[in-house]
């Protein structure tokens, strides 16, 4: 009997080995959760980061594209069309497109006298000129060229205004050139034309040349 129970505890005790010895196995071969969790994190962190800034890099991109392909110009249309007025346009288009916005040409319109290949700009003024204002232009070289004359000759010197000083500026003119200008018109009456100044002392033919585009009376 005393055989039997030490033989039945030896039994047990070898079981329990062995059902340890397999629970030790099934733990070091499974996988840890400290280090599945450390993994799942790492690669969450590290994928999930690289394709956020990658779309946050593509979103921008492809914002910028867009804000570029729907770049636009706002330019005025007047003149000989139907519906003169600001009109927008896609960056790049030509005058004629601009043109048809604004209802195509009017029946008075001198059609030859534009580009209508030209790329418009982005404030662009289009004015579409009548025959007879484009035949006036062409001769005195564009609807501005009045103002454009009054500007080049408020930059020259009056003869008959200007004082020492501003006469000193002209090539040539020293001071007491520009003393025997001033006596010559306080004198003799204010200059008629340019060509008066010849009549001052001192200032001849070759002299006049030099002074001629700068001066104005």
């Amino acid at each position: 009997m005393k055989m039997n129970l030490k033989l039945l505890k030896k039994l047990r005790m070898g079981t329990l080995i062995l059902a340890a010895s397999a629970a030790g196995i099934c733990y070091s071969c499974g996988p840890r959760n400290g280090e599945e969790q450390e993994i799942v994190l790492e690669t969450a962190s590290g994928y999930g980061g690289e394709e956020a800034e990658e779309s946050s890099s593509e979103k921008s991109s492809s914002q910028e594209m867009t804000s570029s392909g729907q770049s636009s110009c706002f330019v005025h249309v007047c003149g000989q069309v139907n519906a003169p007025g600001v009109y927008e346009l896609e960056a790049g288009s030509r005058i004629y497109q601009a043109v048809e916005m604004a209802g195509g040409f009017g029946a008075d319109a001198a059609v030859w006298y534009l580009n209508l290949a030209q790329e418009i700009t982005d404030g662009m003024k289009i004015q579409v000129p009548s025959v007879q204002e484009a035949e006036q232009w062409e001769q005195t070289g564009g609807p501005r060229a009045d103002s454009q004359w009054e500007a080049s000759q408020e930059m020259k010197v009056n003869l008959n205004t200007a004082d020492k000083e501003q006469l000193m500026t002209l090539t040539g003119i020293g001071e007491s050139r520009a003393e025997d200008i001033i006596r010559y018109r306080q004198e003799h009456g204010p200059f008629e034309q340019i060509e008066d100044i010849m009549n001052v002392s001192g200032i001849k033919e070759g002299a006049f040349q030099k002074i001629k585009d700068s001066i104005t009376v």
